[in-house]
């Protein structure tokens, strides 16, 4: 299995063999998909999975903008929908897989826990690591969270944007700001480093759609990925990871 930066998948048109499948998957999906591919190589010998891993509107930028891609798994249905209406995906092929919570979580040693969201307008939080809600799904999320409780203009004059959830996360693990907003799945990642301070609830809940490239090269191989993740055991990887059913 290998995991490749987008100036590598651009080579791939050419140097691919018929039996890799490209996947693009949101940041969130990091660790679980790592396993989750290995298990599906490892039932189907000579197939390779090949990850890569960024915000979900970026990965449409890169499908759209003609990197190769077999299977698209966007962390909200927002960039699925922007995905389907692009035609940049067989909507018949479009299945929810998992689900996800969001959580606020703060530096494993920082003495300063918030009980509510209304604490982040404090003096004692300085910055909060939020992702760019213009590209990144945990930002959507969050924004619409905070707009709900009425807190997104005094908490966002305070946000340090993220390029991804991944990238939040590190923002938190390294103490280099008060508070950010996560996955539940990515929190446990950082166990350590990281603490929950709390589950936030949002309007809209966080489901996780993957679906078949229109301009896949091996759409059948990569139906067939996809329906290992929907599979009992790609389902039971993901809630071993900490994921839910959507």
């Amino acid at each position: 299995m290998r995991r490749l930066a987008l100036p590598a998948l651009l080579m791939l048109s050419v140097q691919a063999h018929a039996t890799d499948i490209v996947v693009s998957a949101a940041a969130s999906l990091t660790n679980v998909f790592g396993t989750v591919a290995k298990a599906y190589e490892s039932k189907h010998p000579g197939t390779h999975v090949v990850l890569n891993f960024a915000a979900s509107d970026v990965l449409l930028q890169q499908i759209a903008n003609g990197a190769p891609a077999d299977v698209f798994a966007s962390a909200d249905e927002t960039a699925m929908d922007k995905a389907q209406a692009q035609g940049l995906v067989r909507k018949d092929s479009r299945r929810d897989f998992a689900a996800n919570e969001l959580v606020l979580i703060v530096p494993a040693a920082g003495k300063f826990t918030p009980a509510s969201l209304n604490d982040l307008t404090s003096s004692e939080v300085g910055k909060v690591a939020i992702g760019d809600p213009a590209s990144v799904p945990v930002g959507r999320y969050t924004k619409a969270a905070l707009e709900a409780a009425k807190l997104w203009e005094p908490v966002s004059a305070k946000a340090v944007l993220a390029q991804n959830v991944r990238q939040a996360l590190d923002y938190v693990a390294r103490d280099e700001v008060d508070a950010g907003f996560v996955f539940a799945t990515d929190a446990t990642v950082a166990a350590g480093k990281v603490r929950v301070a709390m589950h936030v609830p949002t309007p809209t809940p966080i489901i996780y759609p993957l679906a078949v490239v229109a301009q896949s090269k091996q759409p059948a191989q990569a139906q067939a990925f996809a329906d290992f993740v929907l599979s009992p055991e790609g389902q039971g990887l993901l809630a071993k990871a900490g994921f839910h059913h959507p």
